[in-house]
This record gives C-alpha cells, structure tokens and sequence, in this order.
C-alpha cells in the first residue's frame, strides 16, 4: 500500500516511473520513419525488427537499428526482435544486446520459459514480453513473473490466432485484455494495450485508447504518428482529475485521523487518496516530460 496507513496522514506521494502513454512501433528497414521519429512526442519508441520488415531486409535493418538505439535523446528506446523460432532471432539477439537499449520486446512470449532462456544472453538489458498468442494468454501470470519489466498486447495476432473477428467495443478480447492487465498490476509491471489499425478514424481511435486506460493499460501502441497527440491527452489525467485528486489529498490534510470522509456529497476513503496521490505523481512525471 502506497502513502501511510490508511489511518493515518494523507497518502505520501508514489514513485511513478516515465509516463508511457504512446509507445509508437517504427520500422527498423525505413530510414525516412527511423529519423522522423526522432522528432516525435512519442514517451516510447519501439524500433522494429520483426513484423514491420520483409524477411529480405532483416539484416539491413538490423545493423540500422542498432546504431540509431542511441540518438533518440532521453526517451525510452526499445527493440523488438524476432520471435525464437526465427532464423534471425539469435542474429538479433547478439546485436541489439551490444546496442543496449532500455529493452528488448521479445514477440509471441508464450511461457515464462522463453523469458529465462534468451535472459542469460542479453547481459543484463531488460526485457518485455508481448502477449499476443492463446499460449501467452494462458500463461501470462508466470510470464509476468519471470522479470519482465512490462507486458505490450498484441492484438492483432491474438486475434488471428483464436481465429475471431475484429469488433468496435474488443468484447471477444475482453478475457485476455483483463488477465494481462491483471497479471502486469500483481507484479508491479508495466503494460501497454494493442495497436488501432484504422489510421483514418480518430474517433474510433479515441475510444479505443479511452477503452484502454479503463481497462487500466498505461497507454497503447501505435503505428502511426497521427496517433501520438490523442494518445498522450487520453493516457494522461485530465484537468478535471488533477483537480479531484487535489481536493481528495487536501480533506484528508485537514482531517488526518479519519478513514471516511465526505466529498462533494460523496463518500471517499483512504484508498482513493492512494489513487489521487497516485495520479498527481503521474501528472507530475507527464508535465515533466512534456
């Protein structure tokens, strides 16, 4: 439990790590997206080497990807690799570890084994796991407790591999988004929700990101600039929260013995001063950021 106790003082302030609202994928074979995105208001860049590139480029891409992990200034950088069962995974591997980007995002994890076995070669650069395979679904709890630092949703080959079709409101994902996001908050971990494909359709992009923070994901991944700006607004607090959580922090200042407070002719508790400390901490690191 984050703050005091929750009969005590107001709830201190947590340590939140770097927002990640946009975690934008850029294809490791294009030159022209590799330096665009150095310019992007992007919290995350995931450099790509796996689905985004022909298999005839993967070598190229490769070494292009490895000498750009460091010019993204201070934002986080992450490589996805190919999956292990590819000819170019080890390749990959060997590479980007001696890039050392803040993670590797290892594709289609399907148990926690796949984690141990490509951890002893990547000394000591952290990795993520992609949850996008009935496998991965199924598992995601020992995956996310094997020292992932986050879990990244695939939908689009979930999808695929449990042969549905894609629907406006993801009911038929609902199971898997629940049980990752689940799985991610028992240990602590990062994750972020799938793509939106329909890069014309802002607003059907708007309520997919609005789905995913109330899912409780910490932001999505995108394949499109044009996502980034609606993204970081809808994984951000809003104006209207900030000021909420202010007002919850500040009665429980003024009442430091109590569990229960009334507030705006609602009753609040301890565990929602945990939550506002929680979101002007996130504010804070976005307004930081920004």
């Amino acid at each position: 439990m984050s703050g005091e106790a929750r009969g005590g003082g107001p709830a201190a302030a947590p340590e939140v790590k770097a927002p990640r609202r946009s975690v934008l994928f850029v294809p490791g074979s294009s030159a022209r997206m590799l330096e665009k995105a150095r310019g992007l208001a992007c919290d995350t860049v995931v450099l790509d080497l796996e689905d985004s590139v022909a298999p005839a480029a993967k070598d190229a891409a490769r070494d292009a990807v490895c000498a750009a992990v460091k010019t993204y200034g201070g934002r986080e950088v992450v490589v996805r690799v190919n999956a292990p069962d590819t000819p170019w995974h080890g390749e990959d591997v060997s590479a980007v570890r001696r890039a050392a980007p803040d993670a590797i995002l290892l594709p289609k994890t399907g148990d926690a084994g796949e984690i141990t076995a490509i951890r002893v070669r990547t000394d000591g650069v952290p990795l993520w796991a992609m949850i996008e395979t009935p496998m991965g679904v199924l598992n995601v709890a020992a995956i996310a407790a094997s020292g992932v630092g986050c879990l990244v949703m695939g939908t689009n080959d979930l999808l695929k591999a449990l042969r549905g079709q894609a629907l406006d409101d993801r009911r038929n994902l609902w199971f898997a988004l629940g049980r990752t996001v689940t799985a991610a908050r028992a240990f602590g971990l990062g994750v972020i929700d799938g793509t939106y494909n329909d890069i014309a359709d802002a607003a059907g992009f708007a309520e997919s990101c609005a789905q995913g923070r109330a899912f409780g994901f910490d932001g999505k991944t995108l394949i499109h600039p044009a996502q980034i700006a609606a993204c970081n607004r809808i994984f951000a607090p809003s104006p209207e929260e900030v000021a909420h959580a202010r007002a919850i922090l500040a009665a429980f200042a003024r009442a430091p013995g109590r569990g229960a407070i009334a507030l705006n002719g609602r009753m609040v508790e301890r565990l929602h001063a945990e939550e506002a400390a929680r979101i002007l901490a996130l504010a804070a690191a976005i307004e930081s950021r920004d």
